[in-house]
């Protein structure tokens, strides 16, 4: 392939970003418009919804969570698609493998390396479980409700960060400078996080950090993996899923659960204490191999 001069690949790296902004722009800005709409619809006025949806819980996660997937699943069809000519093949939402298959696996992964980071902070950490009020049946449909309400979110984080922005910044400085850039800008996205859990502590708060980035950068190998996009999906959910069904904050939200009532033990620096899991270094061990376990399939899709 002919390689553009110096300057031309300049200017056409100023338009890439120019067009990240854009897709930043349009993306909140269609997932501030559709998630007022639900504010207004479900509670009867903009003001009462959007003070129902500040408070962390099922709504807020499937309210939100929709909203922006909406939002951004526009800005990368305005964006991505019709302005800069990209594919769903680019996008690596086809030709990647079998997406449901990618989904299942990834789902998997998730699930498997939530439990690991749980029974390294039980061991180590002393954390335990007890029981709570609540029955097997009840139990099981909260599962499912939170669940059903944690996956447009957890899609909606990987369309915004490991979809066309990554896309575009690996093809503009590589791929591993743009994972890494990616995954910090995805740690700083949960901020706030350590705000709602009440976790001052600096160590679990550089410790939370780390771990959100070590999850960007697990999820943008399981990205590149067969399955695309679907399979970063299915990790991410699982991960979040897993955590919520046995009682844990997922970064720093709770999602209280019946019959389940889990208490993170100390030293907080290994357990995560009120952040939840992803405040420790269980957490750490459990991500990293994760994301070995996504490096081995990444390889089998590396181009």
């Amino acid at each position: 392939m002919t390689q553009l001069p110096p300057v031309e690949r300049r200017h056409a790296g100023l338009r890439s970003v120019g067009w990240l902004l854009v897709f930043l722009l349009l993306g909140f800005a269609f997932a501030t418009i559709f998630t007022a709409l639900y504010a207004v619809i479900a509670h009867r006025g903009l003001i009462a919804g959007l003070d129902a949806l500040r408070r962390p819980g099922l709504e807020q996660a499937l309210a939100g969570g929709a909203g922006q997937l909406l939002g951004f699943l526009v800005a990368t069809w305005l964006v991505g698609l019709r302005r800069l000519g990209l594919t769903l093949t680019d996008l690596r939402w086809r030709g990647a493998g079998p997406g449901g298959r990618g989904f299942g696996l990834g789902f998997v992964l998730g699930l498997v390396a939530a439990a690991v980071a749980l029974l390294i902070s039980v061991v180590l950490g002393h954390s335990a479980w007890a029981r709570g009020a609540g029955d097997v049946p009840g139990y099981a449909l909260t599962v499912v409700k939170t669940t059903a309400a944690l996956a447009p979110a957890a899609l909606s984080e990987e369309v915004l960060f490991r979809g066309l922005p990554l896309i575009v910044l690996a093809a503009l400085m590589g791929r591993v400078p743009a994972v890494l850039l990616l995954s910090l800008c995805f740690a700083l996205a949960h901020t706030l996080n350590f705000e709602f859990a009440g976790a001052t502590s600096h160590g679990i708060v550089a410790l939370g950090l780390g771990n959100i980035m070590l999850a960007g950068v697990w999820l943008s190998l399981a990205f590149y993996a067969p399955g695309g996009i679907w399979t970063a999906w299915g990790a991410h959910l699982g991960w979040n899923a897993t955590l919520a069904a046995l009682g844990t904050a997922v970064s720093g939200l709770p999602f209280p659960m019946p019959l389940v009532d889990y208490h993170a033990g100390t030293p907080a620096w290994v357990t995560g204490g009120s952040f939840g899991p992803e405040g420790g270094v269980a957490a750490s061990a459990a991500m990293l191999l994760a994301a070995l376990a996504a490096a081995r399939w990444e390889r089998k899709a590396w181009r």
